[in-house]
């Protein structure tokens, strides 16, 4: 393994606007690299079918993004299995450290970062983290085949969720503190006609209940929003569903953020605050999020990256 490399075009993170950058950086005879990061593939990677997708009326997600990646492989994308724990933004060249202890110089940073599951912070849910609570139905679901469950949320996730898991559960209990969705009316639509499915209104997670030996969940205690009264549900899983957080650790403190952490970029662009480093997808989009629109603007950083290069392409 080479310790070092250097590169045009540094592309961290791997789902839908990173490999899309790729493909873009490629075809400009950039020669990017891409490094995946924790999750490669990114969300898409933890979902089942995608039906928004253009061109493909149905494709399961973990399918779409291996297509992706072998797209961005064969344009010229060098893609490396790493992690990027550091990101000096100081100065061009920026450097990024890897995990692997490799390190990575390049004249333009093009951030995919996007976005993680959201947790209650509760410390019962803490505890129970992977013995019986999750934030990703398509990695855990299958172990509750006949039991009844409960997802948290009520927006496009928690709906999301709470469909597929009726593949395997006896009954899904969907919890969430108001009495109307977020969720998409399609989505909504599927939910109520779904007889194994149950909504909770107007209650919230206050305690996820279990044992220690062995440690695995037994059900939830939830209080009404409006009366306060507490009430407990049996369960043997708990999926908190209540959306995402822009993956950001890497450049806080860096680069200008807005909304709750999401990355700003200048208007109709992925400039970010710092010449030279470009971000796209849900690291920056706290709008739309959608795997297209992620894509998109991939497209568009590779293209403002080799804009960047080209104007500041030493005499």
């Amino acid at each position: 393994m080479t310790d070092a490399i250097h590169t045009k075009v540094l592309i961290i993170g791997s789902g839908p606007a990173g490999y899309t950058a790729g493909v873009y950086a490629s075809r400009a005879m950039l020669a990017p690299v891409l490094v995946q990061g924790i999750e490669p593939g990114g969300q898409l990677t933890t979902t089942t079918e995608v039906e928004n997708w253009p061109g493909d009326t149905e494709v399961q997600g973990p399918d779409l993004m291996v297509r992706m990646e072998a797209h961005a492989k064969a344009m010229g994308c060098e893609i490396i299995g790493d992690i990027v724990q550091d990101l000096d933004t100081t100065k061009r060249p920026f450097t990024a450290k890897g995990d692997s202890g490799r390190t990575y110089t390049a004249d333009a940073v093009i951030l995919a970062t996007g976005a993680r599951a959201k947790w209650l912070g509760l410390a019962s849910e803490e505890k129970f983290k992977g013995f019986g609570v999750s934030a990703c139905a398509t990695c855990d679901g299958f172990f509750y085949r006949g039991q009844e469950i409960a997802v948290i949320g009520g927006g496009n996730t928690a709906v999301e969720e709470a469909l597929f898991l009726t593949n395997f559960a006896s009954k899904v209990t969907l919890v969430h503190r108001r009495d109307e969705l977020r969720a998409e009316k399609i989505l909504q639509d599927r939910l109520m006609k779904n007889p194994k499915i149950e909504p909770l209104w107007f209650h919230q997670l206050e305690e996820v209940l279990g044992e220690d030996t062995p440690l695995g969940v037994s059900g939830i205690r939830v209080k009404h929003t409006k009366t306060g009264e507490m009430q407990d549900i049996p369960c043997k899983g708990v999926f908190i569903a209540i959306g995402h957080a822009p993956a950001n650790e890497l450049i806080k403190g860096e680069l200008e953020l807005h909304n709750g952490g999401y990355v700003k970029v200048k208007l109709g662009s992925t400039e970010t605050s710092i010449p030279g480093i470009f971000a796209a997808g849900d690291l920056t989009d706290h709008v739309y999020r959608q795997a297209v629109t992620s894509a998109g603007m991939g497209c568009m950083a590779a293209l403002d990256a080799e804009r960047f290069l080209a104007e500041n392409a030493e005499k």
